[in-house]
């Protein structure tokens, strides 16, 4: 398929291939593994440049990637994340009161479906509350598939720089969050903060807090959204959990496989050549993790098509699979699971706005809708 800019790659959609190629020793996130990227072929100022070329873990493969992801995932313990249940449960009735107060009718993916979890990850990460709005517009123009050359540019200057100072604020005054441990770890890596040891470079730890930024509150508000928008359109099955029949965890798995927060995820690369099927993917060839048409794969789901919370098995691949697979994956569900279990426990006649007709954001790597207007 032809990305934006005239980049070609190979679309995986089949369930059972996508799950084989995203474990396959021979599929990396190096992005020196494909052609058109070491040879300087890219288009000037292309949109999707952050997802291939930014350094740190999404982009490191063996070792490499081993200890990057070594120095984050204990922040992401079960222990640490159920810890987080009583914030993540406060936040979310503070915020239920304040959409109480919006006179009936309101968007729930502006005032509800994206504060809970930037405010989430913006409290890991020491973020003022005034960056966290500034950093979720920028990170919308980086999803997006549509932005201009000049746009996609400026976004990806713009998030550098002010992460960038969000790690001189650390370094001066040091804080009880993620980003002051991480400045911890780079600067104690080798014992001379040069990075080449086993802790950060300074790259790398600006490309940690821009994946834990994107994929930490993005991802989460797509998930509530969509999973709001599934139920209202199937009300026999929100029946079914309002009626205690089925948790609020069926949910959350169910609309991951139906309407994956991720459409598609760039990029993936061939070491060598690999068969698959009848068609053989060439050594430095790209591949597209097609996360939304492996969850409607017709030969792998009965009835794929169909949002049913009595799925069995109710496995996916939306949160990935294999070495990258999605380190936060435990805080998205125990956030979309106390939002959800909250927001309906609250209002359970909640219901579409008369005339709302969603219509889908411009990205084919963030897959929900634009606005979510409800009635309460």
């Amino acid at each position: 398929m032809e990305l934006p800019g005239g980049v070609v790659v190979w679309a995986v959609t089949h369930h059972d291939t996508l799950q084989a190629l995203l474990a396959d020793p021979r599929v990396g996130k190096n992005p020196q593994l494909w052609t058109t990227f070491r040879e300087g072929r890219l288009p000037y100022g292309w949109p999707l440049l952050n997802f291939v070329a930014v350094p740190g873990m999404i982009t490191a493969d063996g070792e490499d990637h081993k200890r990057l992801r070594g120095l984050v995932s204990q922040a992401f313990t079960p222990r640490r994340i159920a810890a987080l249940a009583p914030a993540i449960e406060a936040r979310t009735l503070a915020l239920l009161d304040e959409v109480a107060r919006l006179e009936g009718e309101f968007d729930l993916r502006e005032h509800f479906a994206y504060p809970l979890p930037m405010q989430v990850i913006g409290e890991l990460l020491g973020l003022a509350a005034e960056q966290q709005h500034e950093l979720h517009e920028l990170s919308d123009t980086l999803v997006s598939s549509s932005a201009t050359p000049e746009a996609a540019l400026a976004a990806q200057r713009d998030l550098n720089a002010l992460l960038a100072s969000v790690v001189a604020a650390k370094r001066a005054v040091p804080g009880d969050d993620l980003t002051t441990d991480l400045i911890a770890v780079r600067e104690a890596g080798d014992g001379n903060g040069d990075g080449d040891g086993d802790g950060l470079s300074e790259a790398e730890l600006v490309g940690t807090l821009l994946l834990m930024l994107v994929a930490g509150h993005e991802t989460t508000l797509n998930l509530i959204t969509n999973a709001v928008r599934a139920l209202l359109a199937h009300p026999d099955q929100l029946r079914l959990v309002l009626d205690g029949a089925q948790p609020w965890s069926a949910v959350v798995e169910e609309t991951l496989r139906y309407d994956s927060p991720v459409g598609q995820f760039p990029l993936r690369y061939a070491s060598e050549d690999i068969e698959v099927g009848n068609v053989v993917i060439h050594r430095g060839e790209a591949l597209l993790a097609s996360y939304a048409a492996a969850g409607r794969d017709a030969g792998h789901y009965p009835d794929a098509d169909r949002f049913d919370l009595t799925r069995q098995p109710a496995r996916h691949l939306s949160l990935g699979h294999g070495p990258h697979f999605c380190l936060g994956s435990g805080l998205a569900r125990l956030e979309a699971e106390t939002a959800l279990r909250h927001l309906f426990g609250r209002f359970p006649a909640l219901a579409l706005a008369e005339g709302e007709r969603p219509e889908p954001i411009g990205s084919f790597v963030s897959n929900s809708v634009r606005t979510l207007r409800v009635t309460v």
